[in-house]
């Protein structure tokens, strides 16, 4: 088993053994099993999955949101700190589509480049979001 942790700047998410984490990186999702080698690498946006229990099915995988952050692996520890990690039952698919649509207004009036990185940033955050949502649907 691999203890899993996700911390955010508003504390711990998720502190528990499993058995599998797949992971957004810069290079693709990578796949984390026990007695991983040691690793350290940037998380992206994107959606994070956890697999409890190796006999479990990919319908009993859990989904968390993330903004990106770092991902320390070491001695069957996966550490990910991040901005932000939203769990898939916390995530409100109705809100999260009217700030996307807010986002891309935002976007499409930014006058200067940091408002343009900004609602980038938050377009990016609302269609990960919006992705979980889908797979916690589909369960």
């Amino acid at each position: 088993m691999i203890r899993f942790q996700i911390v955010t700047l508003s504390g711990v998410k998720f502190d528990e053994e499993v058995y599998e984490v797949i992971l957004p990186t810069p290079e693709g999702q990578i796949g984390v099993f026990p007695d991983h080698m040691p690793l350290v690498s940037m998380a992206v946006p994107g959606v994070i999955m956890v697999r409890r229990d190796q006999r479990d099915s990919n319908s009993k995988l859990e989904y968390f949101a993330t903004d990106g952050g770092i991902i320390e692996i070491l001695d069957n520890t996966i550490k990910i700190l991040a901005d932000e990690a939203v769990h898939a039952e916390d995530i409100h698919e109705e809100a999260s589509k009217k700030a996307l649509i807010a986002a891309e207004e935002a976007y499409k009036n930014a006058k200067d480049k940091v408002s343009l990185d900004k609602a980038q940033a938050m377009i990016d955050r609302q269609a990960v979001r919006l992705n979980v949502a889908k797979y916690k649907r589909r369960r």
